[in-house]
């Protein structure tokens, strides 16, 4: 699989480099550097788990298939 660098963008290919998505060990302690020094951040939940726990979060519900006997019947 080819791909970029994500710290310095030089091509990388999984079949060569050992330290893919990085090109190199240098690259892959320099993602790691910035993770640590919260360069990176995970974002917040879209949703509060507390909200969902007492029902207060706003869900989507999609329609299923009632007929589970036939699940590929054309009519459906």
């Amino acid at each position: 699989m080819k791909h970029k660098c994500p710290i310095c963008k030089v091509e990388t290919d999984s079949a060569v480099h050992a330290d893919f998505p990085f090109c190199s060990e240098r690259c892959r302690d320099r993602d790691l550097g910035n993770w640590a020094s919260e360069k990176y951040v995970v974002s917040e939940p879209v949703f509060d788990e507390e909200d969902l726990a007492e029902g207060k979060g706003d869900s989507i519900v999609l329609p299923l298939d009632d007929d589970l006997e036939n699940p590929n019947d054309p009519e459906h």
